[in-house]
């Protein structure tokens, strides 16, 4: 669930001037899975703005106080929240953590970088979620050293069926700072996209893996 509809509001007109969102109907984008998208989100680009990273991590500070306020260390998941993970951390003045996708193939062979003491309180940090599968991944890693995740804490969601899903089989609770829906109807009224198009943007959300073969 999104965290306030201002701060979604804010953060997706940040995503889109910044265009760390692209939104395009008629030349869909490929995600790594092969589905077809009218929508890339990498939310990386916003480390180079200073203002839009400053309000993104204050954002997710603000989050946490108010719903996790015993939470002893911050986990941002890599390798896309492992910077502003950690400038949370850094406001919050708590250890930090990032899980990686996989086990490094040499040395100590972590899944798991920084000190992470057995049995703490841990709020993840995330910068996209689109099936959840990879996000929900670093929170079992976690869970696997007895840390008791809180909850995580993401940028953005597509809100996608199958990630709700996810999450809720996975019983951990996620919060965002925007979603598609906000994100596709600030478009609409900056006129970052005609309003002729929001139909096929809202098709593509109920069943993705089969969108660009029924346009």
């Amino acid at each position: 669930m999104i965290f306030n509809n201002e701060t979604a509001t804010d953060v997706a007109k940040y995503l889109l001037d910044i265009k760390a969102v692209k939104l395009n109907v008629s030349h869909p984008f490929t995600w790594a899975s092969g589905i077809k998208s009218p929508i890339y989100c990498d939310n990386r680009k916003t480390l180079s703005y200073p203002e839009v990273r400053t309000f993104i991590s204050k954002s997710m500070v603000k989050i946490i106080r108010e719903k996790y306020p015993d939470v002893e260390v911050i986990a941002g998941v890599a390798t896309g929240a492992i910077a502003v993970g950690m400038l949370v951390a850094q406001e919050l003045q708590l250890p930090y953590v990032y899980v990686r996708s996989s086990k490094k193939d040499h040395g100590l062979q972590n899944k798991i970088e920084g000190n992470l003491e057995i049995g703490k309180k841990v709020v993840v940090i995330e910068d996209l979620i689109s099936t959840g599968q990879s996000s929900l991944d670093a929170v079992r890693a976690l869970r696997e050293v007895q840390s008791k995740v809180l909850g995580m804490v993401a940028i953005y969601t597509y809100g996608l069926p199958v990630s709700i899903s996810n999450f809720k089989s996975e019983d951990c609770e996620l919060t965002t700072l925007t979603d598609y829906d906000i994100t596709i109807s600030t478009a609409a009224k900056t006129n970052y996209i005609m309003e002729n198009e929001m139909e096929t943007l809202k098709e593509w959300k109920k069943d993705p893996a089969s969108w660009w073969k029924e346009c």
